[in-house]
């Protein structure tokens, strides 16, 4: 328990005393108003004896009255005031030390509805921030994770190299290596770099009109040397004149990494399809594959960063790529889905608004 200091002191008396004040006052003005009608109806004649002793009754009473009005706003504060703030400010001293986990419970009592508000604003406050905590902590794994997988292949890589007897075709092999690991993790911190851009909004879409089947020919194209190296069949059905309004850049990003992962996780002899279909206000493109597929578990978490449904081809990427096409989907206003089944591959789902 806090000793009362010479500051809490004069305020309790000043408190006091302005009650007092404040009751007398009104008491006073309101005997006086009730002697004067009183003489005036009964026809009396105040003495000074009487005035004297009414004023006495009078002073005690207003003592009497100001100290159950001080004594009953202590009580109020205690209740509706002191034990709700000691309340929150436990809770928001926790919460600045680094314990997200702190709630603050409904306060039942009459007159702290006030405080329920700031206390449930405090609760999603906290959420928010264990949120954001878990994320940065598990971001901040996945990445040092992720970097130590090609630090290590082009360590052992690094170290082959070395060999002084080394044959030519192996140290073309072995600098491969490097090469590949380190493209890889150039790659990871370009899309890193760009997903933290965009979930910071400091990328700002550039709407223009064009042309989205010419775009999705162009950016397909891109992949011939990989569909024909892999003996990947490539069917399209893609409509005419279907034209939309958005950044075509950011959209570019979203058509490269979905082609991208059709053909990686597509077996040679395979097939991709690409199709592109207009509604009344949007513009449908559905990018198929007849891969491996995934089970609906890990259908259900492909859009979160770093996940990788499937280990085997892991190497190959970062499991960033999708966290941006659902971003980049995101700040368009546009809606994405997956279909798939294991062993019969996977049909990716994009809705963009037409102009």
């Amino acid at each position: 328990m806090k000793k009362p200091t010479v500051k809490g002191v004069l305020r309790s008396v000043s408190s006091f005393l302005l009650f007092f004040l404040t009751v007398g006052f009104i008491v006073s003005c309101c005997m006086m108003l009730f002697l004067s009608i009183l003489a005036d109806t009964m026809e009396l004649t105040l003495t000074t004896d009487n005035i004297a002793a009414a004023a006495k009754v009078t002073f005690w009473n207003v003592i009497l009255i100001t100290f159950l009005f001080k004594f009953a706003d202590y009580i109020r504060r205690k209740i509706m005031v002191e034990r709700p703030t000691k309340i929150i400010t436990a809770a928001t001293e926790k919460i600045t030390a680094g314990d997200f986990s702190v709630r603050i419970p409904p306060m039942k009592s009459a007159g702290t509805e006030g405080f329920n508000q700031i206390a449930a604003a405090i609760n999603q406050m906290a959420e928010e921030l264990g949120s954001v905590e878990t994320l940065r902590s598990d971001f901040i794994a996945n990445v040092s994770h992720e970097m130590k997988t090609p630090l290590a292949v082009m360590q052992n890589y690094g170290t082959l190299l070395q060999a002084p007897d080394l044959s030519e075709e192996k140290r073309i092999e072995y600098a491969k290596g490097v090469t590949d690991g380190s493209r890889r993790m150039a790659d990871m911190m370009t899309n890193i770099l760009k997903l933290n851009r965009l979930e910071n909004q400091q990328i700002y879409p550039q709407a223009t009109e064009f042309d989205l089947g010419e775009q999705l020919c162009e950016c397909l194209l891109q992949y011939e040397s990989v569909w024909e190296k892999a003996n990947i069949e490539i069917k399209t059905d893609i409509a005419e004149d279907v034209k939309v309004k958005a950044d075509a850049e950011l959209l570019s990003h979203v058509w490269n990494n979905l082609f991208s992962n059709a053909f990686k996780f597509t077996p040679s002899g395979g097939t991709v399809t690409v199709s592109l279909s207009a509604t009344e206000h949007h513009a449908v493109v559905k990018v198929t594959d007849t891969g491996c597929g995934m089970t609906a578990e890990v259908g259900a978490h492909i859009f979160e960063k770093f996940y990788q449904g499937d280990a085997s081809h892991s190497v190959q990427g970062n499991g960033l790529g999708l966290a941006l096409v659902k971003r980049v989907i995101d700040i368009m206003q546009g809606e994405i889905g997956v279909e798939s089944a294991v062993g019969k591959g996977s049909a990716f789902t994009v809705k963009i608004g037409r102009c």
